[in-house]
């Protein structure tokens, strides 16, 4: 391109800007003196590579730091460990397969699926034995859920520790499952009239099992083998995993090879209790499997600052339930003293995450940023301090109080607590 060509280029963006966008160039930058959109780039000149050279489509290489991530120090060994998803770099409430936070009690178990096999026995009629091909001749399902794992926040029980929203709440997940309901499987084998509870027992070599009441296995859960239309990743549990909606993601056993169907919780007979809410008077809540209200704003968080200083600024975030759908979202800036409804944009799904946005023009000002969500059966997201005052400090799981981030003037974020 010729000089005289790139200076016509340039006045005509510039002329076309000033008379259909004069507001949104106040608030970027003058077109006129900005050669990345005036001059021709090295994308612009050359060839890309073709059709074939990914041929299974990655990131771009400028997302790179889009990525799941772990705490080092949190466990002995990754085997037995969790990583988080980035919360703060997505939108929308479907979170990519390659994105969604893992949980493993003996790392991943690598899986033939020629070789999978899934038995039903216990108090059943006729036991059986599935191949994956057996199973994907039944009826399928398609459903949006949230995973959430119970210890997600645990850290934050006695004030703030981790400065991220991915490692604060990035132990949940929210993808759409194929596969057949477990009622199906189940009454394929039939159902003995003293049966209760079913136990469900992964491959991996921990041999995860979990007691599920037989009412819940009957209702919504399914037996999956794909997550937003492909086949499940191997640290999702390829290539068949449980889906238990709204309640706690350990009860998700993944590498599903056995459900064992009896008339108590396992549990009683061979193990103690696992993840109970351990009460400041040393008592313990047993069975609280389902996943509370919650919410949480992802940007701005401390990992996703204000870049562009002050004026037009999104917040967003996401909000779920495993009691049903989010029916409103308020948001605060100044701690919690005034407080806005949000929009929730995009699909409403029971017991699936819902992203909400409040648009607002900031000032430069400092900003003490919460959520708090409010779900269809009318529970309401509770403070970290109404929390405490109910179960006090000594908990781990099912913390579903209010985060807190202080977004300074400068556009840096802190993870902080309000009185």
């Amino acid at each position: 391109m010729g000089d005289s060509a790139r200076l016509d280029r340039r006045r005509l963006l510039t002329a076309g800007l000033a008379a259909g966008g004069a507001a949104l160039a106040t608030r970027a930058i003058g077109a006129g003196s900005e050669p990345a959109i005036t001059e021709i780039q090295d994308w612009n000149r050359y060839l890309g590579e073709g059709v074939q050279s990914r041929p299974y489509g990655i990131p771009s290489e400028f997302e790179a730091n889009v990525v799941r991530r772990d705490v080092e120090w949190l466990t002995a060994s990754t085997e037995s460990s969790v990583n988080f998803t980035p919360l703060q770099d997505l939108d929308g409430i479907i979170t990519p397969n390659g994105l969604c936070f893992e949980r493993h009690h003996a790392g991943i178990a690598e899986i033939d699926p020629a070789q999978q096999r899934l038995m039903i026995n216990g108090l059943v009629d006729t036991p059986l034995v599935f191949t994956m091909e057996d199973l994907k001749r039944f009826p399928r399902e398609n459903r949006i859920y949230f995973l959430e794992c119970a210890a997600n926040s645990g850290m934050e029980w006695r004030g703030s520790q981790l400065n991220g929203c991915q490692y604060t709440h990035g132990m949940v997940h929210c993808v759409m499952y194929t596969g057949v309901p477990l009622k199906t499987i189940l009454q394929e084998a039939g159902i003995k009239t003293n049966a209760k509870w079913v136990m469900p027992e992964g491959a991996d070599s921990s041999a995860m099992t979990r007691s599920i009441p037989l009412d819940k296995a009957l209702d919504d859960c399914l037996v999956a083998f794909k997550m937003n239309g492909e086949a499940l990743r191997p640290e999702q549990g390829y290539p068949l995993r449980l889906v238990v909606p709204g309640w706690e993601g350990n009860m998700w056993v993944k590498w599903l090879r056995r459900l064992e169907v009896g008339d108590m919780p396992w549990h009683q007979r061979e193990e103690t209790a696992k993840y109970t809410d351990l009460l400041a008077n040393g008592k313990a809540r047993r069975f609280t499997w389902v996943m509370d209200v919650k919410s949480v704003i992802t940007s701005p968080s401390p990992q996703a600052p204000v870049t562009h200083g002050k004026g037009p600024l999104v917040i967003s975030g996401l909000a779920w339930s495993g009691k049903g759908r989010i029916k409103r979202v308020d948001v605060t800036t100044d701690g919690g003293r005034n407080w806005k409804t949000a929009r929730i944009d995009g699909p409403s799904l029971p017991k699936a995450l819902h992203r909400f946005y409040l648009d607002i023009d900031w000032d430069g000002s400092d900003l003490l940023l919460q959520s708090r969500a409010i779900d269809e059966a009318g529970f309401v997201q509770p403070t970290k301090n109404e929390l405490r005052l109910a179960r006090g400090e000594n908990s781990i799981y099912h913390n579903n109080g209010i985060q807190t981030w202080h977004v300074k003037a400068d556009g840096a974020v802190e993870n902080v607590e309000v009185s």
